[in-house]
């Protein structure tokens, strides 16, 4: 069989195999991607954070729930609307990134190659196509990026009509009048605000006895009441012992005793990765229990020219990272000497409503330290651009070392979180303190300000020490 030829091959065209290979082309470097599936994006494009966050939007619009809050209009969502309704923006804007991601493969001349790949040695990737021929390309470097898929455990029966997990949510047949979420991680959290947002009853379930423990106490706090405040059930603390369909609905039976019926069920507990058949074993690259590949710093697996980037990896599964993991990835593997790597201090976005976004520590880890801190807060309604939102949950929280006043962290919960994260993030990448907040001017009025309410906050707590 006639090998095909590379500089670089990437198994998998999600975001960070995108920009791992464009990375490559950059650097003149000849480049393929394999896909399984007929156009390019991944999970990200298809089935995750663009269709997720897109649906956010939706029920965000249609609800009416910015317009009801700031001009005290009653309304709610149609009572007839359809799902095809409900997906309609989806639809469009996971055309147009498909657009964007196709243009930039013509752009640096990568070539996308269609099928399953296999790795069949350190060099060789074997491509069965869909009409069951098998391409053979060599390539110098290889990038796995393959994502992540739900978890299915073995009692739960997927069926996609009444049971389904994070990436078939999105094809629903009908808008339930109830819906029951397994998972009270990122993925539940998200999806319940915004079908509760549409006037469906939803509950969570999860063994743990806290939403996103990750969370700074006060913004998981703020979530879990608004959750419960806009007609969220949680049981927590609690875990699914048995699934099953009575009479059309999906009945659910918790460790405790617990008994949930819903019309539909979201199972939404734990990722896997998608390396099963990709011929790891062989060349000794390890992966865990979920399938996830373990690598160093540089990302590589224990095959020094085979690397892997974004879900694959494991934490923290963003895309936002996986981009820029991909990038760095191709970078070593083509320039030795290069010494660039991925800023420590991420941000983290969860699109729940309202949005929460934190960088940093938190009050806990501090704590578990022992590192002393000080914090400062600042409520929406505190700021003019939050009254005239008409917001009265929104929260910003910075945390601080008493002594250099330098940030140690950023925490919001409200309108526009993860947009506002970034003012924190860069004051904190620059080593800033306090002070900065308090002797900038910022436009007004705008929920920017939260930031120099905060530090004042904070301010007035050291005082107080004194």
């Amino acid at each position: 069989m006639a090998y095909k030829e590379y500089d670089l091959i990437v198994i998998g065209s999600g975001p960070a195999g995108e920009k791992a290979a464009i990375e490559a082309s950059k650097l003149h470097k000849t480049t393929a991607i394999i896909e399984r599936h007929s156009v390019q994006g991944g999970v990200c494009i298809h089935t995750g954070t663009i269709p997720s966050k897109t649906l956010r939007e939706t029920v965000m619009f249609i609800s009416g729930l910015r317009q009801r809050s700031v001009y005290g209009l009653m309304g709610g969502v149609k009572a007839d609307l359809t799902v095809r309704e409900l997906m309609y923006r989806k639809g469009q804007v996971i055309q147009q990134e498909l657009d964007v991601i196709q243009q930039n493969m013509a752009r640096y001349r990568i070539e996308v190659v269609q099928g399953f790949g296999r790795l069949a040695d350190g060099h060789t990737v074997k491509v069965k196509q869909s009409d069951g021929s098998e391409l053979s390309l060599k390539g110098k470097v290889i990038i796995i990026s393959t994502g992540t898929r739900s978890y299915h455990p073995d009692h739960i029966e997927f069926d996609n009509k009444f049971i389904y997990d994070a990436e078939t949510i999105l094809d629903l047949d009908i808008i339930p009048r109830t819906l029951t979420i397994v998972g009270g991680g990122v993925i539940g959290c998200e999806y319940a605000s915004i079908f509760s947002h549409l006037g469906i009853r939803v509950t969570i379930i999860d063994h743990r006895k806290k939403l996103l423990s990750f969370l700074d106490h006060e913004i998981a706090d703020a979530l879990t009441y608004l959750m419960r405040k806009y007609g969220v059930t949680l049981i927590l603390g609690d875990a699914v012992e048995e699934v099953r369909l009575k009479d059309n609905q999906v009945a659910t039976e918790t460790r405790s005793g617990r008994k949930v019926i819903g019309d539909r069920m979201l199972y939404a507990a734990g990722r896997c990765g998608n390396t099963e058949n990709l011929g790891l074993n062989k060349l000794g690259i390890e992966t865990d229990n979920r399938g996830l590949i373990k690598v160093d710093d540089m990302y590589r697996t224990k095959v020094p020219n085979i690397y892997a980037v974004g879900d694959v990896i494991g934490f923290p599964s963003l895309a936002s990272v996986s981009m820029d993991q991909g990038r760095i990835a191709a970078i070593h593997a083509f320039k030795k000497d290069d010494i660039s790597c991925l800023n420590t201090l991420l941000p983290f976005g969860i699109y729940t409503i309202p949005e929460v976004s934190i960088v940093g520590e938190t009050e806990e880890s501090l704590a578990a330290a022992g590192i002393e801190y000080e914090i400062g807060i600042a409520r929406y309604f505190e700021t003019a651009r939050g009254q005239i939102m008409n917001d009265h949950d929104g929260l910003l929280k910075i945390i601080f070392d008493p002594k250099s006043k330098r940030i140690q962290g950023v925490h919001i919960i409200g309108e526009r979180a993860t947009e506002l994260i970034h003012i924190g993030q860069t004051v904190m990448t620059l080593g800033g303190t306090l002070d900065y907040f308090i002797d900038t001017v910022f436009n007004y009025p705008t929920l920017g300000e939260a930031y120099k309410v905060a530090a004042l906050d904070g301010l007035t707590r050291l005082e107080y020490r004194r």
